[in-house]
């Protein structure tokens, strides 16, 4: 199997794995208790949160969570007030919106599925956007979203879930939602940064284990997002020159016959998402088995609609729904990217000369 679909997750970097062995195979303790064993768990959870703290804006705390959801639906249902977005969020950000029942303004795109920073009205509480679309890898402007939302007195949230580590984030947001197992870390933890002086209220309830947020952390899970933090940030370099080199080699491979979707200049080159038209994209799925690669976001697979991301482009129905989505990075050799979009160019070939 060849694995192209870093954005729906990406393989677990083997150094983190060998952070969290010994936290799963004999430090069991709860980080939480006051003995030995459970300060000794504790301090591997802080080692993580300052790991995973230096990709991050200074003013602020790391606060870990089971994933970005938890961390998206913490500061949109804490945060009173109407809500701005874009038409591009992940479901996690326009359903949390919705199910408010707040006030909310979504913001278009233009046909490269970038949003244009305007103005926020006054009494907006909170504007939420992502700085790497999901689906289609457009890097938007952050900082310049978070000067508007300041200057209505609003709120800037960051979802950074496919930037961090990759994208600087700018220092002037307010609040970042993380999730490990988008740079090579385990599935199931995440993290929220909050800047310093901005209440949350707590969104579970119970212990109030890291301050505003309730749950025992597994040190495991915090051990592997910390290495996989570390590694984002020491083989920055090394990683942004092989992504480079396969996306040059995946542009020349598809050739004419396929159109990019979105902009291809402010744009993160890990994620292609491409189109041809007439395509059949379950029959190409069904003649590349052996390759893994998407129709669209993982969490909407399935349901038979087209992309909401893609038709926010302008794209008809037809063209969304014959796009595919190739993701791609440090674990990714050009030797098997080039023999994957050989077969997918063959394929879709056959479909339609």
């Amino acid at each position: 199997m060849i694995y192209l679909d870093y954005q729906a997750t990406t393989p677990l970097a083997p150094e983190a794995l060998r952070a969290m062995l010994p936290w799963l195979e004999q430090g069991h303790a709860n980080p939480h208790s006051p003995h030995r064993a459970g300060r000794q768990a504790r301090a591997a959870v802080e080692v993580a949160r300052d790991q995973v703290a230096a990709l991050l804006p200074s003013g602020g705390r790391v606060v870990f969570t089971s994933g970005a959801t938890e961390a998206l639906n913490w500061t949109i249902k804490g945060l009173d007030g109407a809500i701005v977005t874009t038409a591009i969020e992940h479901a996690a950000v326009l359903d949390t919106a919705k199910a408010t029942a707040r006030p909310l303004t979504i913001l278009p795109v233009d046909d490269q599925g970038l949003v244009a920073p305007t103005a926020i009205a006054p009494g907006t509480e909170l504007v939420a956007a992502m700085l790497v679309n999901n689906e289609i890898g457009t890097i938007q402007p952050i900082a310049a979203l978070a000067d508007e939302a300041h200057r209505a007195g609003a709120r800037m949230l960051c979802d950074a879930v496919q930037g961090y580590g990759r994208i600087a984030i700018p220092d002037t947001v307010d609040l970042v939602a993380l999730s490990a197992h988008k740079i090579h870390g385990p599935k199931g933890i995440g993290a929220q940064w909050i800047r310093d002086g901005i209440p949350l209220p707590p969104l579970l309830h119970g212990g109030d284990q890291e301050g505003g947020r309730s749950g025992t952390l597994s040190p495991a899970l915090c051990a592997g997002f910390g290495v996989a933090a570390r590694l984002m940030a020491t083989r920055a370099e090394a990683d942004a020159a092989h992504l480079e080199r396969l996306w040059s080699i995946a542009i020349e491979r598809f050739g004419p016959d396929w159109t990019i979707n979105g902009s291809t200049e402010e744009r993160y080159h890990g994620n292609l998402n491409v189109r041809r038209e007439g395509l059949d994209v379950a029959r190409l799925m069904s003649d590349c088995r052996d390759i893994a690669f998407s129709a669209g976001s993982a969490c909407a697979s399935g349901s038979g609609r087209p992309s909401h991301v893609l038709t926010a482009l302008g794209l008809s129905e037809a063209q969304a729904k014959s796009s595919i989505r190739l993701g791609f990075g440090r674990y990714t050799s050009e030797e098997e990217l080039i023999r994957a979009i050989d077969q997918l160019v063959a394929a879709a070939k056959a479909q339609r000369p």
